[in-house]
């Protein structure tokens, strides 16, 4: 019998929730959030911000913007560090107070990036007057 991991993913899904504001929820079912970001990427997809996914035997939390931006997690704690998988994921198996709070001011961190990032992209990009001849 596999172990029940809903409290685990209700507290990881409310914690990406909390910070994505008007980012778009592509996903909310049992067991599977992705939050995707307005930005198109080099394929014409919404970029991503995040997912919270159930798996066989943990709970995955990405967070996408550690990809862009390493430095958001220059920081983290040892024992965030030991839940951590390759740049992006944290897996958890059982209910950590501690660790989601971490987490909980790494992801604010992580969409005040985000949010900069768009802002200083908007300030650099111009609209070609050649669109309106």
């Amino acid at each position: 019998m596999s172990p029940d991991f809903t409290p685990v993913h209700s507290a990881l899904r409310d914690l990406m929730l909390k910070h994505a504001g008007d980012l778009v929820v592509a996903r909310d079912a049992p067991g599977d959030l992705v939050i995707r970001t307005p930005e198109l990427d080099a394929k014409g997809q919404p970029g991503w911000f995040g997912t919270v996914t159930t798996k066989k035997s943990y709970v995955a939390f990405h967070l996408m913007p550690l990809y862009t931006d390493p430095s958001l997690a220059a920081d983290l704690s040892p024992e965030l560090t030991r839940r951590r998988q390759g740049k992006t994921c944290f897996n958890f198996k059982k209910l950590e107070p501690d660790l989601f709070e971490e987490l909980d001011i790494l992801t604010a961190r992580a969409r005040a990036s985000l949010n900069s990032r768009a802002v200083r992209d908007a300030s650099t990009s111009f609209i070609n007057p050649s669109h309106f001849s």
